[in-house]
């Protein structure tokens, strides 16, 4: 179980790196972008489109890393004060509604893909991307979301009683 847990751990790892690669890509190419449409007085077709492409693949790929080193936002006015047990029953409640959420975004997501591929939607764009390569980053990102709050969950069913007051720490 824990080659396991490591396993989900190092691909979110490598995924959130992939996602930050993806961020310095948008930088650049909005970047040049801008360049070349106010020094140069000429726009590129690609790069506004290409910069919401990796955008949405960056956010979705990095999502599991977010979860597993708990940097989501979260508002602890009541979890501060309600002791180990009712901190670690929210914190199960909270894995659960992400994971039915990511759920049912695969669902829905591989559906939406397999219709844009059926029926060969592409972008409104002059570019005419395949609509598909950007719907496919919600599934294949809630995938991962979803195996990472799987894993979240083994680690809090493992903490003992007696290290319930250390939550934080352990997950």
């Amino acid at each position: 179980m824990n080659a396991a847990l490591e396993f989900i751990d190092r691909v979110g790892i490598v995924c959130s790196r992939l996602a930050g690669w993806l961020f310095f890509a948008i930088g650049l190419m909005i970047t040049y972008e801008v360049v070349a449409r106010y020094v140069f007085n000429a726009p590129t077709i690609w790069a506004e489109e290409m910069s919401r492409f990796f955008q949405v693949w960056a956010v979705y790929l990095g999502a599991a890393y977010v979860l597993r080193y708990r940097y989501l936002i979260r508002i602890t006015l009541l979890t501060d004060h309600i002791g180990p047990l009712g901190r670690r029953i929210s914190e199960a409640f909270s894995l659960f509604v992400i994971g039915a959420v990511c759920v049912v975004a695969i669902v829905w997501g591989i559906e939406i893909v397999a219709e844009s591929v059926r029926f060969s939607r592409t972008t409104s764009t002059m570019l005419d991307v395949p609509q598909w390569t950007t719907e496919l980053a919600i599934p294949v990102g809630c995938g991962l979301l979803l195996l990472q709050c799987l894993a979240q969950f083994v680690r809090l069913a493992r903490v003992s009683d007696v290290d319930a007051g250390r939550i934080e720490e352990q997950l």
